[in-house]
């Protein structure tokens, strides 16, 4: 018979009914079995089982594992020189229209072996696995042709055999026109919606498909084209929508019943209520608000009063948020967008598993979800929101086996 499991003398933090606020559970335990949560509550309220190995965590706090649901980990080179640039007063439009940007990035990674790209996403995954993640989105999208997205999906699917961590993957072709496309955006769809993605999908590289909606990215119409490549291929949607401008996309993205739509600082009351009608997330990326000075916020009381789900996500890519906390990005949208330390926490554990349509299998300590866990050297939760740079975490523990 498999062993039990069991996490005593805990506190836990569980999410209360309305699942926007959690509550603290004092003197708590968890019980697992094969990987699974069979029971998180009080130690008076638990089944009596003949547990096998039980971890007396000292009285400390409890997460469900956390989730970084917006990722670009994967990738070649580095862009400190754009950095720089902008410093001196260069804007990302700018940048980008002058040949760096995303299509400097698409170099380097051409120029990558697979191994090189798992070796350099491995740091950058530590990172996020030291700060208590056990749930990570990578996306492609720097490749730009069919060999070299197809080889960044491949190493995003790797670090699974060198970490203990669940990676869902997002085909991103459409994130830029390669230089070989210049003057030619149609056409470059026409690869990514009749080769690419067919060829992701027959190989079970991709989990969802995304797209880069904007003036320096592409049309709503070729957005459109896109999804429906990918729901022909059976693949769920995502969006990086109104980063810059208002193009309708997350509204767009709404009604093709996309997973989320992410960034969203020029969303409108349209798009919110199209977003809040298909109960698409709105993923937010304070890193890059705050990597690129943007000014504009997300409107954040607006999808509060839609009851439209906030993720947080680090956005981690070399030009315009290159970040591996997502303890700091809590931190961040708590200080540049008024969340509250529940939108926070919300935001990185069971809102972040419905951006990636895992809100049945991880995201809360709840009986029948992955035991996947977060234990933390802190007497409140807030203090995971409220310090800057503290590395909090105790212990993590992955599908129910301690890392």
């Amino acid at each position: 018979m498999t062993p039990y499991t069991a996490w005593t003398n805990a506190r836990l933090l569980v999410p209360l009914p309305d699942r926007k606020r959690f509550q603290v559970v004092e003197d708590g335990l968890i019980a697992a079995r094969d990987g699974r949560i069979l029971y998180a509550g009080t130690k008076e309220g638990a089944p009596r089982l003949n547990y096998t190995q039980t971890h007396d965590v000292g009285g400390r706090l409890i997460t469900s594992g956390l989730i970084d649901p917006h990722t670009h980990l994967v990738f070649g080179g580095d862009r400190a020189a754009e950095f720089r640039m902008r410093l001196e007063g260069a804007s990302y439009e700018a940048i980008a229209r002058a040949g760096g940007g995303i299509v400097s990035t698409m170099k380097a990674t051409r120029e990558a072996s697979e191994a090189e790209l798992v070796r350099t996403a491995l740091t950058r995954l530590d990172d996020l696995l030291a700060e208590g993640v056990t749930t990570i989105e990578i996306k492609s999208g720097y490749g730009l042709r069919l060999e070299d997205e197809l080889k960044m999906l491949r190493a995003a699917r790797a670090l699974a055999g060198h970490r203990q961590v669940r990676i869902k993957t997002t085909f991103l072709g459409a994130h830029a026109l390669p230089p070989e496309y210049a003057g030619r955006a149609d056409a470059y769809i026409d690869e990514v919606c009749n080769r690419m993605i067919p060829a992701v999908a027959a190989e079970k590289l991709a989990d969802a498909v995304d797209c880069f909606c904007e003036g320096i990215g592409f049309s709503p119409a070729q957005t459109r084209r896109v999804f429906e490549a990918a729901h022909r291929h059976g693949l769920r949607t995502k969006l990086h929508a109104e980063q810059l401008s208002n193009l309708r996309g997350a509204e767009l993205a709404a009604h093709y019943g996309a997973l989320s739509a992410d960034h969203l600082e020029y969303l409108d009351e349209a798009g919110i209520a199209e977003m809040s009608r298909h109960g698409t997330v709105a993923t937010l990326l304070p890193g890059a608000f705050y990597f690129v000075r943007e000014t504009r916020l997300p409107p954040i009381q607006a999808l509060r009063d839609a009851g439209v789900p906030m993720a947080l996500a680090t956005d981690c890519n070399p030009g315009t948020s290159p970040l591996t906390s997502l303890l700091l990005t809590m931190n961040m949208a708590a200080t540049l967008f008024r969340m509250s330390v529940d939108e926070c926490l919300m935001g990185v554990t069971l809102n972040a598993a419905r951006a990636l349509g895992l809100g049945h299998e991880t995201g809360a300590l709840e009986a029948g979800k992955a035991c996947d866990l977060a234990i933390w050297d802190v007497e409140a939760p807030e203090q995971l929101v409220y310090r800057i740079g503290a590395r909090p975490l105790h212990a993590r523990v992955f599908n129910g086996v301690p890392q």
